[in-house]
């Protein structure tokens, strides 16, 4: 009979092992849990009168959430993040679902193109389609469809439009890594045995790539709460988000234990998701 080789793992090959892993270990706690447990400590101390903060517990940081005004952004930036996410949904599940079905040539195109261009200027290329007077504009009264230019940049509906372009690829991918690994023969076979298309997508199909649309659910509504600079280009700061009020906090009031709260308070309402 011809000999096994021995397949365990002596200690030395364990020891290295486990070595390849401190890069890891290493990378996640001095670049990952330390910033969060600074952040977390930073938000229970006080602000300094001129500069920097003091030493000194206290809830008042958080206590301030609780303040209207604060407390509106949460709300606001909540509502965008779910219409953002509900519209997402509504057209890159349908995109993701009928890529997988391309041909290898035509996946590869749908997959590369997105990541072509830099997000930034993508953003800003929005700024000449939705401006008074540019493209949008232009095709709409050449349809007859307006008699005037449409104020279209810098209201809610342009940060719509915008959030919904810059994460519709995060869904996209998502849907698309579980529809291209399902089995479609469990599809044909529903089909057999008299199911209509709408029952073969809700009890088959949908079933299948819910594990896509759910991880793309994620992708999708955690940025959403937090892309400032979206509002700043497209919103002209007329839509004030929670990532909006720390950037303030931070760059113009310099209350840098406030910013730490209210980073503390949006990491927590995004890690519930």
């Amino acid at each position: 009979m011809p000999s096994r080789k021995n397949t365990r793992r002596t200690p030395l090959t364990s020891r290295w092992m486990g070595l390849t892993l401190v890069p890891l270990y290493l990378f996640t706690l001095v670049l990952v849990l330390g910033p969060l447990v600074y952040m977390l400590v930073l938000s229970f101390e006080t602000r300094a009168d001129v500069w920097g903060v003091i030493p000194q517990f206290t809830w008042a940081n958080y206590k301030n959430i609780f303040q209207p005004v604060y407390l509106n952004t949460f709300v606001q930036s909540l509502k965008l993040a779910l219409l953002c996410t509900g519209l997402i949904l509504l057209i890159g599940y349908p995109f993701g679902y009928f890529m997988a079905r391309l041909s290898p040539r035509g996946k590869t195109a749908a997959l590369m193109i997105p990541f072509w261009t830099n997000s930034l200027i993508r953003l800003y290329g929005w700024i000449i389609v939705l401006r008074s007077g540019g493209t949008l504009d232009k095709v709409l009264m050449a349809l007859h469809l307006t008699q005037r230019p449409l104020k279209l940049l810098y209201t809610y509906p342009a940060v719509v439009v915008g959030m919904v372009y810059a994460l519709l690829q995060f869904m996209i991918l998502a849907v698309y890594s579980s529809a291209e690994k399902m089995d479609w023969s469990l599809v044909e076979a529903a089909r057999d045995l008299g199911a209509s298309p709408a029952q073969a997508f809700f009890t088959v199909t949908l079933k299948l790539t819910m594990p896509g649309l759910l991880s793309g659910v994620i992708l999708t509504f955690i940025p959403s709460m937090g892309l400032f600079f979206i509002a700043d280009i497209l919103g002209g700061n007329k839509v004030v988000l929670v990532g909006s009020l720390i950037q303030d906090q931070l760059m113009k009031a310099h209350n840098w234990p406030f910013a730490a709260a209210l980073s503390v308070v949006l990491m927590i309402l995004t890690s519930l998701m």
